[in-house]
């Protein structure tokens, strides 16, 4: 019952920190808003304040924000009205929703490097036979104090420094054995794996994992928002490279995408890590939903701003049937996603069950 209570708080934030986005942009610019939705279906609840009724619907997987004048067919020229407003006012509109997002991602990320958060320290916890780590002499337990030169305090540190000597034959590693340092000459082994791209990618490999030992690391106030923001930059520039490889054909879809049941599952396993898993996966969760909402997608923000731009062109708006059409088959074509991710999701997650119920 947890889980389900913190995906629906989860996505009910990015849902409202969206929709105020376009909110109050649209009041801003003297765009009257009649109401602010979140969910689908039925209403539980509504309430009305001044010209905007706000309201909670059955099915929390969305919202919207229903201005006067929106769409051509309605649009009558008053000047409360969205299509009254220059296109660089509607502009701002569209784009201020998932900006908000893309900004609590990066706020989320701040956050969680000022207050703390748990890694894994520099321990050895396990070699591999056959790797440069065992036939250097490594062992359990030893503490890796240095890589190349270069201290490490943590295992990502550690990683790092690992890859910027891949093209090395070896790297020299000092460790702490009994309280005495200890230096190793390690050779790397390049292994091939597939990055979030899907690009081939070799990585540097001595061989050894872990230990379990973990320590909480906290930034001051300045450096935590800068790496908050390297954070939510390099989220973006590989995200950017995942939807590339899709389009590209380098990626499977299937493999790749996820739609709200696979969402549920990494909500229901951060919920299991605490509360920093949890909001790590909110600051990522909202810069990929600000990412998503900005493609040149029909009925996307990012569609609109296509159509926006091709407005700008043209010196006019686009004519009320071609709007619909537009309309509809982005409509469908989004439905049509979330089927297939679904699906997806119910075969990835629950696909070895289903086939014993039926083969039974």
């Amino acid at each position: 019952m947890i889980p389900i209570i913190i995906f629906i708080l989860i996505l009910s934030l990015l849902i409202i920190v969206h929709e105020f986005g376009h909110f109050i942009a649209a009041r801003k610019n003297g765009v009257r808003v009649e109401q602010f939705s979140l969910g689908f279906g039925p209403q539980i609840f509504k309430k009305k304040f001044g010209d905007t009724e706000f309201s909670i619907s059955l099915i929390p997987l969305g919202g919207y924000v229903k201005m006067s004048g929106d769409s051509q067919s309605d649009y009558k020229g008053l000047d409360y009205e969205y299509f009254s407003k220059s296109p660089g006012k509607r502009f701002q509109i569209i784009f201020l929703g998932p900006f908000l997002n893309y900004l609590l991602g990066f706020l989320f990320f701040w956050f969680i490097l000022f207050i703390g958060y748990p890694s894994l320290t520099t321990k050895v916890g396990g070699l591999i036979d056959g790797y440069g780590a065992q036939e250097a002499g490594l062992k359990v337990g030893d503490k890796i104090i240095s890589v190349g030169g270069k201290q490490v305090y943590f295992w990502d540190d550690l990683q790092s420094r690992i890859q910027e000597s891949k093209s090395n034959p070896s790297v020299g590693v000092s460790v702490l054995r009994n309280n005495q340092e200890l230096k190793f000459n390690v050779l790397l082994k390049n292994k091939v794996f597939d990055d979030q791209s899907g690009k081939k990618r070799a990585l540097g490999i001595i061989g050894i994992s872990p230990f379990d030992e973990i320590v909480e690391v906290k930034h001051g106030f300045f450096e935590s928002a800068y790496l908050g923001m390297q954070k939510t930059i390099n989220l973006t520039v590989i995200t950017y490279q995942g939807l590339w490889g899709l389009i590209s054909g380098k990626m499977s879809m299937r493999e790749s995408m996820t739609g709200p049941l696979g969402i549920f599952f990494i909500t229901s396993k951060a919920a299991k890590l605490g509360l920093i898993a949890v909001m790590h996966l909110i600051a990522v969760l909202s810069v990929s939903l600000a990412i998503f909402n900005l493609l040149p997608f029909p009925i996307l923000d990012g569609g609109h701003l296509f159509l926006l731009g091709l407005e700008k062109l043209r010196k006019k708006a686009l004519g009320v049937k071609t709007e619909e059409v537009i309309g509809n088959i982005g409509f469908t074509l989004l439905i049509s996603l979330t089927i297939f991710v679904t699906y997806n999701d119910i075969l990835r997650l629950y696909g070895d069950k289903i086939s014993k119920l039926i083969t039974k």
